[in-house]
């Protein structure tokens, strides 16, 4: 069930559009329920003109006396129609009369037990909705507290839905981006247009940030993209203050720009929200050059684990971040998915909000990364592209999941769609470097030795990635790797210990990226093996020669025979 409320200062007006049967839709109006029952209904009368006039003078009896008291608000009367779904069955007049009660309660229009509730009455006249109309003044001339009226009328639909057995309605947190009005989506159909101005400014501002390292290259990046125009606001100081955005051609009647401020595309694109994103990237500091894929692929891969912890503030800011990495993929992606791209993108950037505040700083390293990205792409090949694809679908199960136990239901909904697009570019991009992959098989000996590896590393779900149709990819990576000094049997506990493999659709793809990546780094050397296995011994109470840890690749030379 929806609810929509609005407020107005005429009384008689609404009552006359409730009972006009020549407007569309409008069946037999009637009342179903009143303040004590015994309103006068226009809708079952002989003389509807004269119980309408009576209707609307029992309504504003409050209204009139606060009036003379001059204490009578100027927006005195309180309109809320509430429409069942299409699926829902047919509800009795009594049904609907009780609901109507339940929500002026629920609302403070008319609490239980309170004699000096508001007046008000609920008229149907369309099998599958009412619309309760009440005058704001209490009996005891007091104007009606209804705060956020709306919210505890939703929380109170949300209970009868379930008691009733009516379809459940996906409810939002108020931290949605503002929707197209039936004005913008007409104008936009009229020129051709997929897309409003609204939405195509909103992709346009969020791809920006995502490129962005401050907010000075923000708005120079947003004045220098084609098509878009930008009004910079700025304090008496020369502070920026905030910024607009218009679509060149999208004018009013006056032939003037339509402009949109960053919170009127979404709650999250105002300027001091986008300084304190901003202002958590970290310029890269290494000491050697590591690639910003691999180094954005790490950082993804630690999100489901940020997830599953207690700090819901820094889980917030990882899924800000990753929907920052979705936007800027679009730019560096092959035509060919960038489609699919766009719409997980677009579909995601509502999973990245709720009334949870992200603590922005906890991101940082993902955050600088794809910037990073941003200005090095990948090679043509699409290995990395898959290799951060394939991360991204587990972030996007993660984020769900996440959703889901908090009751963010919008946002459920929004992490699905985004997956379903994820996975079918995923699929294209990942096809061609798996096959070329999987072309260097290594010889039957070795990957009996890294079969065995495999069953030890992770006997839960050995079977499954033997099996599975990448082995022959995984096995060309473990073999690649231990050819450049790598032990596959750390690289395969490596990437088992530091990604479920609960949520992948195929365990071994999971794997033969992790380990490629992971044996980009630099092979460990002789002492360092030493040291790790020492320490390994050490807390497993047994002890380890150094001729134990020699590389297998390397076999000692034979000792000469003494005669």
């Amino acid at each position: 069930m929806i609810a929509k409320i609005t407020g107005g200062k005429d009384t008689a007006n609404l009552i006359r559009y409730l009972y006009d049967t020549k407007k569309k839709g409008h069946t037999d109006p009637h009342l179903v329920a009143s303040w004590d029952g015994f309103a006068p209904d226009p809708g079952r009368t002989n003389d509807v003109d004269a119980t309408k006039r009576a209707l609307v003078a029992d309504l504003d009896l409050h209204v009139k006396q606060a009036e003379r008291l001059g204490r009578a608000p100027e927006k005195h009367v309180w309109h809320c129609s509430i429409r069942a779904t299409k699926t829902d069955r047919h509800l009795s007049d009594d049904e609907w009369a009780e609901i109507a009660r339940r929500i002026v309660a629920a609302t403070g229009i008319a609490p239980t037990g309170d004699p000096d509730g508001c007046r008000w009455v609920a008229v149907r006249h369309a099998p599958d909705h009412i619309h309760i109309a009440a005058t704001m003044v209490r009996a005891d001339l007091r104007t009606a507290r209804h705060w956020n009226d709306y919210l505890t009328a939703d929380r109170e639909l949300a209970t009868i839905e379930e008691e009733y057995g009516l379809f459940q309605v996906i409810r939002g947190d108020r931290t949605a981006a503002k929707r197209p009005a039936r004005a913008e989506q007409e104008k936009a159909k009229r020129a051709g247009q997929a897309r409003t101005a609204r939405e195509h400014l909103r992709t346009t501002v969020r791809t920006a940030v995502a490129a962005a390292t401050s907010t000075e290259e923000f708005l120079h990046l947003l004045e220098h993209t084609d098509g878009i125009l930008v009004d910079i606001k700025h304090f008496p100081s020369g502070d920026v203050r905030g910024y607009t955005v218009a679509l060149e051609g999208d004018v009013n009647a006056a032939q003037e720009p339509i402009w949109y401020s960053g919170s009127e595309l979404s709650p999250d694109l105002s300027l001091p929200k986008l300084r304190k994103r901003l202002d958590a990237t970290e310029p890269q500091q290494s000491a050697r050059w590591v690639n910003p894929w691999h180094q954005a692929t790490a950082a993804a891969e630690r999100i489901p684990h940020h997830l599953d912890g207690d700090d819901d503030a820094a889980a917030q800011a990882h899924l800000a971040a990753f929907g920052e990495a979705l936007d800027a993929l679009p730019l560096l992606a092959p035509q060919a998915i960038r489609p699919q791209l766009h719409q997980a993108a677009e579909a995601f950037e509502r999973a990245t909000r709720s009334r949870i505040q992200a603590e922005h700083q906890h991101a940082r390293a993902l955050r600088s990364a794809v910037r990073a990205m941003v200005r090095e792409p990948a090679p043509k090949d699409g290995a990395l592209l898959a290799m951060l694809l394939d991360a991204a679908v587990l972030v996007v199960i993660a984020a769900r999941r996440w959703h889901q136990r908090r009751h963010h239901d919008q946002q459920v909904t929004a992490a699905h769609q985004a997956l379903i697009h994820l996975q079918a570019a995923y699929e294209q991009t990942a096809t061609a470097p798996l096959t070329a992959l999987a072309q260097r098989r290594p010889p039957q000996q070795m990957v009996e030795r890294h079969t065995i590896l495999i069953r030890q590393a992770m006997p839960a779900h050995a079977e499954q990635v033997v099996e599975d149709p990448a082995f022959d990819a995984l096995t060309a990576a473990l073999a690649t790797a231990e050819k450049a000094g790598h032990d596959p049997k750390q690289l395969l506990q490596q990437a088992t210990d530091e990604r479920a493999l609960n949520d992948a659709r195929s365990p071994a793809r999971v794997l033969t990226w992790r380990v490629e990546r992971l044996s980009t780094r630099p092979a460990p050397s002789d002492r360092a093996r030493v040291a790790r296995m020492r320490s390994a011994a050490l807390r497993q109470g047994t002890s380890v020669s150094p001729a134990a840890v020699a590389p297998a690749s390397q076999p000692q030379p034979p000792q000469a025979r003494r005669r």
